[in-house]
């Protein structure tokens, strides 16, 4: 396949051109309550090019190889199109030639899983709810994702990748009365079957948690100082900070381009944020992302200072800082945006307990549930919280909607916990969807936060 992509972009007559080619497996079993919705699987494939000519860079989709020649004929006239149109012409960041195969080591390989052993997984962890009196439905699936990448540019660069991910994952609804509470719940990751194993205690504990939000109080609005379990602080970091982070989201505003210049103290001197693909066994692991750059860690916040941010080969040009491998696309039909890795609030040395004393009396936050952000303004629902009183949990709240200026949120961060766990899930919807986006954190403190009801 690598041969038959170079034959293809050597007709390019262009400064530069690069081309993609996948193939891509779904596979889905979704049930609703008990009944069986869905369950199957799907190939498709395709190639995306792109051509850099004369400072403009287009892009095209097709899906048969004998469209090649009628799609490298238009991505030429759109590109020369853009370039009569830009104030200033697009240039890429230069990087390596890479020559790879990396076929990522799995602790069993979906691909060798018969269908019937996904389909009783999944049916035995949505049963799991079901037999408890107070739950009224359940919403599961099984989600697995195979992506075989080829990639090649005209510099020489020839690359092929695998990307597999597999997750069950859904929604325990329960009901009494006219109340109706529900949690999410789900397993998974990039690593193998092998994490959808033994996994009963966690739909177990969320379907207990649905339970116990039936007879919680809705949560008294006011401005309170909280911990934030590494789930919702994770959601944070990614929606409201992470996307800050990537340079296409700011290229274009001035406002936002001042306040997030290279050297800005953002957070407290507690803050330290990354983002790393490389962190192995992770969600949003990859080698290479799909401009066939490097995948390489990258700090965003030390100690509350903003000292980098993420690219793709022309936003690093455009910037002038350094590539980050960061440019990824949902699959073959979409030429790569800039995306996260896996971003987290680096932990630091305090435990639980000791965060917990710290507080004294606040909240102690749990899990999201959804949320928006607009400009540096976000507000963020929790699945349930706890009163914490003398640095003791106490009952169990509801209706938790956490709302703030995220420049104010970051320097509002005291403490950080050294327990930091990354999402198992995941995903991101930044114009086009990104399943292996994943966050993370360690518990947080933040003082003066605006709480409110759902």
């Amino acid at each position: 396949m690598l041969d038959k992509l170079k034959s293809i972009i050597s007709k390019v007559d262009a400064n530069y051109s690069d081309i993609r080619y996948e193939t891509k497996k779904e596979t889905k079993i979704i049930f609703n309550g008990e009944e069986l919705n869905q369950i199957g699987s799907n190939i498709t494939d395709g190639y995306v090019i792109r051509i850099l000519k004369n400072g403009g860079l287009s892009s095209i989709a097709f899906t048969k190889e004998v469209d090649a020649e009628k799609a490298i004929s238009n991505a030429l006239e759109n590109a020369t199109l853009i370039a009569r149109n830009v104030e200033k012409p697009i240039e890429l960041a230069k990087t390596e030639v890479i020559k790879d195969t990396f076929l990522p080591e799995l602790k069993e390989d979906p691909r060798m899983i018969s269908i019937d052993e996904k389909l009783e997984i999944t049916q035995k962890y949505n049963g799991i709810p079901l037999k408890h009196n107070g739950i009224s439905t359940t919403t599961t699936q099984y989600l697995e994702v195979i992506r075989e990448k080829y990639y090649v540019n005209n510099e020489g660069s020839e690359i092929r990748e695998d990307l597999i991910t597999t997750r069950i994952f859904g929604t325990i609804i329960s009901k009494d009365g006219n109340l109706i509470q529900n949690v999410r719940a789900g397993v998974g990751g990039s690593n193998g079957f092998a994490l959808l194993r033994d996994k009963e205690e966690e739909f177990e504990k969320k379907t207990n948690i649905v339970l116990d939000l039936l007879k919680a109080n809705p949560v008294k609005g006011g401005v309170y100082n909280v911990i934030l379990n590494p789930s919702i602080a994770g959601v944070f970091t990614h929606e409201a900070f992470g996307h800050f982070s990537e340079a296409d989201l700011i290229e274009d505003s001035p406002t936002m381009r001042e306040k997030m210049q290279l050297g800005a103290k953002l957070g407290s001197d507690a803050l330290n944020i990354i983002d790393d693909p490389t962190t192995p066994d992770q969600l949003g692991f990859y080698k290479y992302d799909d401009e066939g750059v490097k995948a390489r860690s990258t700090k965003l916040l030390e100690y509350g200072v903003l000292v980098g941010r993420l690219h793709s080969r022309r936003t690093a040009a455009s910037f002038e800082e350094h590539l980050t491998g960061h440019c990824v696309a949902e699959d073959y039909r979409f030429a790569p945006i800039i995306r996260m890795g896996n971003i987290f609030i680096q932990p630091g040395r305090k435990t639980f307990e000791e965060l917990l004393a710290e507080l004294d009396d606040g909240l102690y936050i749990l899990d999201s549930k959804g949320g928006q952000t607009s400009g540096e303004n976000f507000t963020f629902g929790a699945q349930y919280a706890y009163i914490v009183k003398d640095g003791k949990l106490g009952k169990m709240i509801r209706d938790i909607n956490i709302s703030g200026n995220l420049y104010k949120t970051l320097q509002n961060i005291t403490l950080i916990g050294n327990d930091l766990d990354l999402c198992k899930i995941g995903g991101c919807g930044k114009g086009q969807l990104n399943i292996r986006s994943c966050h993370g954190a360690p518990h947080i403190i933040i003082k003066d936060v605006i709480i409110g009801g759902m």
